[in-house]
């Protein structure tokens, strides 16, 4: 089963519909208002807004496991993101991403390594995963990977649909 077969929902409701970035490139990112990576989100929309037309999307996925910092609720978030970063990404709804109640979205993703071997639980906000147009994931990031870092570009351009 691929990523895009995943039933989540928006960050305001309805369906999230992944299937409809099959045969792009998505980078999925847990995110979080209140942590000292949250300006990583000017980085990831400055890559959306880079690489939207060339068959790419970010797509954030707020949680709220790492020390309450995404306490909101779905409106709040979504205001937070506009106001403050400008953030035209689509979002899903909040989720939990380690434990018993990890989505099935991050029941995909976690087994895949980053670059120094970790796999499983996602360590912190901002831990980033690259889709690849398949629905296989290309690549996982480290929550301090900055989304503008050349290893971040390199796999986004190598991914990009042809």
């Amino acid at each position: 089963m691929s990523v895009f077969d995943v039933e989540i929902d928006g960050l305001l409701g309805g369906s999230a519909d992944l299937g409809q970035y099959r045969g792009k490139a998505v980078l999925i990112v847990n995110v979080a208002s209140k942590c000292g990576l949250t300006p990583q989100y000017s980085g990831l929309e400055r890559l959306q807004e880079r690489y939207a037309g060339r068959g790419f999307t970010v797509l954030g996925v707020p949680c709220n496991q790492f020390m309450g910092q995404e306490p909101g609720a779905a409106g709040e978030i979504a205001e937070f993101c506009s106001a403050t970063y400008g953030v035209t990404f689509p979002m899903t709804e909040k989720v939990e991403v380690n434990g018993d109640g990890r989505h099935a979205l991050y029941q995909g993703l976690v087994g895949s390594p980053d670059a120094e071997g970790h796999t499983g639980d996602i360590r912190w906000n901002f831990e980033k995963f690259l889709i690849a147009p398949d629905g296989t994931v290309a690549a996982r990031f480290a929550p301090q990977a900055e989304p503008e870092a050349d290893e971040v570009v390199a796999a986004i351009e190598k991914h990009l649909p042809a």
